[in-house]
């Protein structure tokens, strides 16, 4: 194979912006070749390429090598359990899917070997969280201590909110802040801190819109080891704030504002409080540059290293087994918040979607749950 056939299940915004970054040859070595929506006013807006009305049909159409699936949540395990059991390669969008026990279900669809699973995690591709991961992993940073982010820029309207009757219920989105913006933040926390063994969540249903779901989100995570986060989200404020601050024994990180602040101690904060005999001081520090232009390739970056992991055997940036734990953070806040506890990790997939199920029972949503 030297150009690789892909199919777009999906056509909202996501799923058309994709299909476009390909037709425009944005991505190397693919053609899209098949698309796949329920509506037949957004087929007709990629009228050179074939249709199909449902992704079944897409899927066994023989038309393709490898699936994108931009659907909304629910649909995301099934069409993906069937376009991964058709042997077809697949890179979904995010979230994995709505819950853990349905992302463990999509996940041992895939059957290994040259089968390619991806996710589409961009914030991976980011200069200013690449940089992060680095001074963490060859130990520049130290041992963390304390995680703070603050996610308060997805500001949406009404009117976002109107726009879909799937939005903003459980029956729909399965969930609203956490399920639909955070899981890039979420998967992006694990990926450089690792999974919390605990966490305590605060949400708030409604707050600011007139939603079923969480619009306004605090968590208290507890990282092995011992360090502590605290995870702040909401779809209600403006201005709004992203502001990732890390304290480590080496120093200290700031991400916010399109700039990485690192602030290097000269002695280990713990060393220096244990062998100092002075009572106020603190260690001397230094600030270090660290210049950062731009963010990455973002969805275009994830999609070229799907056809490359395909044809050339790269290896994934972000393969889809990693999704499962974005979705088990959201879930363990949500599951924390309705019981008022703290959830132990690994999560029991099944009692959530047991509290999952009760909610969508009494969801607004008139319409067919997908999927």
């Amino acid at each position: 194979m030297t150009k690789l056939r892909l199919g777009i299940i999906g056509l909202g915004t996501m799923g058309q912006s994709h299909a476009r970054a390909v037709l425009a040859g944005q991505v190397s070595r693919v053609e899209l070749t098949a698309v796949a929506d329920v509506d037949p006013a957004r087929l007709s807006a990629f009228p050179e390429i074939t249709h199909f009305a449902d992704a079944k049909s897409l899927i066994r159409s023989r038309l393709v090598d490898a699936v994108l699936i931009a659907t909304p949540h629910y649909h995301h395990t099934a069409a993906g359990v069937a376009t991964l059991k058709a042997g077809l390669h697949l890179l979904v969008e995010k979230p994995v899917s709505v819950h853990k026990a349905d992302c463990e279900k999509l996940v041992s669809a895939h059957q290994g070997g040259r089968q390619v699973f991806a996710a589409m995690f961009n914030q991976r591709t980011d200069p200013y969280y690449l940089k992060l991961r680095e001074l963490l992993q060859n130990g520049e940073l130290g041992e963390v201590r304390r995680v703070n982010w603050i996610i308060t820029n997805w500001f949406r309207t009404k009117a976002y909110y109107a726009s879909s009757n799937w939005r903003a219920t459980w029956a729909g989105e399965g969930g609203g802040v956490l399920i639909n913006q955070c899981p890039h933040n979420l998967d992006l926390f694990q990926w450089l801190f690792g999974m919390p063994i605990r966490v305590r969540g605060f949400c708030r249903f409604g707050r600011y819109h007139d939603i079923e779901v969480e619009d306004d989100v605090t968590a208290y995570f507890e990282l092995k080891g011992g360090a502590h986060a605290t995870f702040i989200a909401s779809t209600g404020e403006a201005p709004g704030t992203n502001r990732l601050e890390v304290t480590a024994e080496g120093g200290k990180v700031v991400i916010e504002n399109d700039r990485i602040h690192f602030t290097k101690n000269s002695v280990p904060m713990s060393a220096f409080s244990a062998t100092t005999s002075e009572g106020f001081a603190t260690p001397a520090a230094s600030d270090v540059p660290i210049s950062v232009d731009g963010h990455g390739g973002q969805h275009v970056a994830i999609l070229q290293n799907f056809v490359n992991a395909i044809l050339d055997g790269t290896p994934l940036i972000a393969p889809a087994a990693e999704g499962i734990n974005s979705v088990e953070l959201a879930n363990a806040i949500l599951l924390s918040t309705w019981t008022d506890k703290t959830v132990e990790l690994p999560m029991n997939g099944a009692l959530y979607a047991r509290w999952l199920k009760k909610k969508i029972a009494g969801s607004k949503l008139e319409t067919k749950v997908p999927g």
